[in-house]
C-alpha cells in the first residue's frame, strides 16, 4: 500500500485513513469498539467535523490513550471569528487533546485570506501561533473553490470529493495539490454510497500516491474490508479497469452524490435520498427504499413548487427539481412492479 505524504505537511500515513463522520449514527459503545479496532488494524488518520455532531466526542473516548500514534483532522463551519474560537475549544475538548493536527475551514464558500475584513484567516494564524492546530485546510464542493485555494498558497491540505467517478477536472485537480504541494484528502471516495465495490475503489485510490481517502465507515464488516487492504492491496488490473469503465457509463452525466448541502427544502422535501432513489434502488438492498416510511418522503416530492433554492446550493449546479420528479415516478413504477430490481 501507498504512503501518502500529505503535501507540505510532514505527515506521512499509509494510503487508507477513516472518516468519522458516519459514526454519529452509532451508539457510543460501538463507535468506540470500531474506531479502537480501526487503530489496532492500522489505520492512523481520522477525519471528524464539529458538525458530525458526536463523532469527535467518540474519537476522543477511544483514542486519547494513543494521541501521540495518530492524526487528527477535523473542521470548523464558523463564518465569524467568535464562533471559530468557540468551535475549536470545543473540538479539543471533545477530542480529548491540546492540540489538532489539521484545522480545516468546512464547507468553504469562499477561499478565505489574510486581511479579507473576514478575521476567519486571522484565526488559523493565531490557532497554530497558540499551538492548537498543526496546520491549516480547506474543504469544499465547489471545483472552483478548491482551485483557487490550492493556488493561493495558503492551505497546506485540501479535502474534495474524488472517487472513480471523478472527471479530468477532478484529475486536474489532483496534479496541481502534487505540484503545489498541498496535501489532497479525498472525501467521498464511494460516491454518497453509488459505490458498492471497495475493491475497485481503492484499486483505483492506488495509481494516485499523493491522495489519502478518508473512508467512511459505521459497520466493523465495512472497517474489515478496508484493513484487509493493508496486506493485500488492489491494483488496477483489467478486470477491475473493465468494470470502471462500465461504472462510469452506467453513472455517467447528471447524478445527484447525497452531499445534502441542498438542504432544508422548505416543503420539507428529503433531496439528497429523493433525488437520486432510482440509483440508490438498484445498487442497495431495495427493502431499505421501499419501506412506508420512505414512501412517504418519496410522496412529499410532489410539493415541490420550483424554488430552486436547491438548485442555487447545489456544488454541481444540478436541476435537482427535475431530478426529483424523474426519480419519483420510477419510484412508483417499481412499487406498482412494472419495473423490477432486486
Amino acid at each position: 500500500m501507498n504512503t501518502v505524504l500529505l503535501g507540505s505537511t510532514g505527515i506521512k500515513v499509509k494510503q487508507n485513513a477513516f472518516g468519522a463522520l458516519p459514526v454519529q449514527r452509532d451508539d457510543m459503545e460501538t463507535s468506540v469498539k470500531i474506531l479502537r479496532r480501526a487503530y489496532e488494524g492500522g489505520m492512523r488518520f481520522f477525519d471528524t467535523a464539529r458538525a458530525y455532531s458526536d463523532s469527535e466526542e467518540k474519537i476522543g473516548a477511544a483514542l486519547a490513550d494513543v494521541r501521540s500514534d495518530i492524526f487528527i483532522a477535523s473542521k470548523s463551519m464558523a463564518k465569524k471569528p467568535d464562533d471559530f474560537k468557540l468551535q475549536l475549544d470545543t473540538s479539543l475538548n471533545k477530542l480529548r487533546t491540546d492540540y489538532i493536527d489539521i484545522y480545516q475551514f468546512h464547507c468553504a464558500d469562499r477561499v478565505y485570506r489574510p486581511n479579507d475584513g473576514t478575521g476567519m484567516y486571522e484565526c488559523m494564524l493565531e490557532a497554530k501561533a497558540a499551538g492548537k492546530i498543526n496546520h491549516i485546510g480547506i474543504t469544499a464542493h465547489k471545483i472552483e473553490i478548491v482551485f483557487e485555494a490550492v493556488k493561493s498558497g495558503l492551505y497546506e491540505t485540501l479535502q474534495f470529493p474524488f472517487s472513480y467517478l471523478s472527471g479530468p477536472r477532478e484529475i486536474e485537480l489532483v496534479k496541481l495539490c502534487r505540484e503545489q504541494n498541498v496535501g489532497f484528502i479525498a472525501m467521498k471516495g464511494l460516491a454518497g454510497g453509488l459505490i458498492t465495490n471497495s475493491k475497485a475503489a481503492m484499486a483505483f485510490m492506488n495509481d494516485f500516491d499523493n491522495v489519502l481517502p478518508i473512508w467512511g465507515i459505521q459497520r466493523m464488516s465495512e472497517l474489515e474490508e478496508w484493513l484487509a487492504y493493508f496486506n493485500d492491496t488492489p491494483v488496477m488490473d483489467d478486470e477491475t479497469a473493465t468494470y470502471i469503465a462500465e461504472e462510469r457509463k452506467t453513472l455517467s452525466g447528471d447524478f445527484c452524490r447525497g452531499c445534502g448541502y441542498c438542504m432544508p427544502c422548505p416543503q420539507g422535501i428529503l433531496i439528497n435520498q429523493c433525488a437520486r432513489m432510482s440509483l440508490m434502488l438498484r445498487r442497495a438492498p431495495s427493502a431499505n427504499w421501499l419501506t412506508p416510511a420512505m414512501q412517504e418522503e418519496m410522496r412529499k416530492t410532489e410539493k415541490c413548487i420550483d424554488c430552486r433554492q436547491c438548485v442555487s446550493r447545489c456544488p454541481y449546479s444540478l436541476d435537482t427539481p427535475s431530478l426529483l420528479r424523474k426519480n419519483y415516478e420510477d419510484y412508483k413504477k417499481i412499487l406498482a412492479g412494472e419495473i423490477r430490481v432486486d
